[in-house]
This record gives structure tokens, sequence and C-alpha cells, in this order.
């Protein structure tokens, strides 16, 4: 018995998730998951079938989502808190991959906006057809290096320690807290890939988002200010959410946040974002919320007899 348990601990990792809390807040939890999963899936496929306006980045929220979500639950409904070495692998790769994507496609989003509102006789041009699918083929390249790297080294190290993962998924601060070996070197290329894949794409939206308040002020009529706010809105909110938790999930110091509050903003941005962005964008898009219009005046509509 006692051999089949030490076999089991070098083969798998045990996530912590929300074991600590009882099993009807963990019920509670299952529900309220169930719900905002079903509600991000049925929002970010919807948009897919209304309309193509920023099909890359809906994609990549469900892909992003169904990294996360289906593991949490399953942990939560059957209390199987294991998960394998080589789950844990492909659990953290494709969350290195989708979320690196994302925040270098949130980056190409915000040029796309500067171009049209800053050069809009240019635009044609510039983000024709070709430029705008190698921007976003670009986008989605990038998460490749940086997943592989980052999880290929990772899961180098010796664990021979416990393998408690003080976490609801595989990311890799809690990981690598249960390896024995150096990783100092190791963290210093984290936090290098980052500020490479976070914070410079941050600082690139804010430098374009700057440059185009400055051309909306210029602007004399207040119908083109409005028709440029519109057009950035959806966008900005999408940003702000993403950025705002993952700013403050991996560019704090370890000993300012506890494992339960990084855990809380860790569910902001892999639960609650992708839930509330189709949503940002069906409000804030014409296509989408003339087709909604379309089908709910076929619902009312009267009926032939």
């Amino acid at each position: 018995m006692l051999t089949t348990t030490i076999r089991r601990m070098k083969n798998e990792f045990v996530l912590v998730s929300f074991s600590a809390l009882s099993s009807e807040i963990q019920a509670l939890l299952f529900l309220l998951f169930l719900i905002i999963y079903l509600v991000t899936l049925t929002g970010n496929v919807l948009i897919i079938l209304v309309t193509t306006a920023d099909s890359e980045l809906v994609l990549l929220e469900i892909g992003f989502n169904l990294v996360i979500v289906p593991k949490v639950l399953g942990t939560l409904i059957t209390q199987d808190t294991a998960i394998s070495f080589l789950g844990c692998a492909a659990q953290m790769y494709f969350f290195f991959f989708f979320g690196a994507a994302e925040c270098c496609l949130l980056a190409t989003m915000a040029y796309d906006r500067y171009v049209a509102i800053c050069d809009p006789l240019r635009y044609p041009v510039i983000m024709g057809r070709r430029a705008c699918a190698q921007l976003a083929a670009a986008s989605w390249v990038s998460g490749f290096p940086v997943a592989t790297v980052q999880t290929t080294w990772i899961f180098s190290f010796p664990f021979c320690g416990p393998n408690r993962v003080n976490h609801f998924f595989c990311d890799s601060p809690p990981v690598i807290a249960l390896v024995c070996a150096d990783t100092s070197v190791f963290e210093l290329e984290a936090l290098t890939a980052t500020v490479l894949f976070i914070l410079f794409p941050f600082l690139w939206i804010l430098g374009s988002y700057v440059r185009i308040l400055s051309a909306v002020f210029r602007m004399p009529a207040a119908e083109g200010k409005h028709r440029a706010f519109s057009t950035c809105s959806s966008h900005l909110l999408v940003v702000s959410l993403f950025y705002s938790t993952a700013i403050l999930t991996y560019f704090r110091p370890r000993s300012s946040t506890s494992p339960e509050g990084k855990k809380l903003l860790s569910l902001s941005y892999t639960v609650l974002t992708p839930m509330l962005n189709p949503i940002i964008y069906s409000l804030r898009n014409s296509e989408v919320k003339a087709a909604l219009r379309r089908v709910v005046l076929r619902a009312l509509g009267p009926r032939k007899l």
C-alpha cells in the first residue's frame, strides 16, 4: 500500500484547488462555475456565428476557458484532485500558449484601432486583409515559443518533495515551489518572458491609446469623437479586465498576496473575464445587436395561421 502511494506521488500532482472549503460551498461553486462556463461558450460561439469581427480573440477565449474550467468542474464534483504529470504539463503548456497569444493579439487590435482613427485614409492599405491575417497569425504563433520553453524547462526539474499544487490549475509559480533544485536561472527567464509577453504588449496598447486620445481630442465634430470612442470602447474594456488582474497576479512580490488571494485573482482572468468579454463585444458590436434583434423580432412577431 505504501509503495503504491509513493509510486502515485511520483507520477502525479494533487491540486489543492478549493478543498479547504466545505462540500456545500464546493457544490455551490460547481454550479456557479458551470453556469459561467456555459454562458462563456454560448456567447463566444454566437459571436463567431454572427460576425467575423475579432473572431481570433473569441477563439483564444474559448481555448483559454477549455484549458482551465473543465478540470476545475471535475475537481469540484468528483473530489478527485489528482492530475498526472503529463496532464499538468499539457494544461500549463496551453495556458502559456493562449495567454501569450492573447496578449499579443490585444496589442495587434490596439494597433488596428490606432490606424483606423489616426490614419483612416490609409487604413485599407495598411490594414488590408493580408496584413490583418499576417498579424493575427503572428499573434497566435508567438504563444508557441514561450509555452514550449517554459513548460519544458519546468518539467525538466526534479520533483522529490510534496506533490500538492496549491492552486486550482497547473500554473508556473505553485508548481515551481515543489521543485527540489536551484530555479534562480529559470525564474530570471520567466520574469523576462513575463515582461516580453505581458508588460511589453501592455505598454504598446497604452502608447496606442495615448495617440488615439490625442487624435480624438483634436477632432472638431462631436459625432466623430463619439464614433471613435465607440470603436475603441469594447477593446479597451477587455484590455482593462485582462491586464489589471494579470499584472496584479504576476508582477506582485510573492509575500504580498496569500495563496487564497492569488486563487481569487486567477479566477478573475481565467473564469470571469472570458465570460464578460463576449457580453462586452455583443453590446458594442452592431452586427451582433442586429442579429439578436432579428432573432427577437422573429420570435415575437405575428405567426401566420
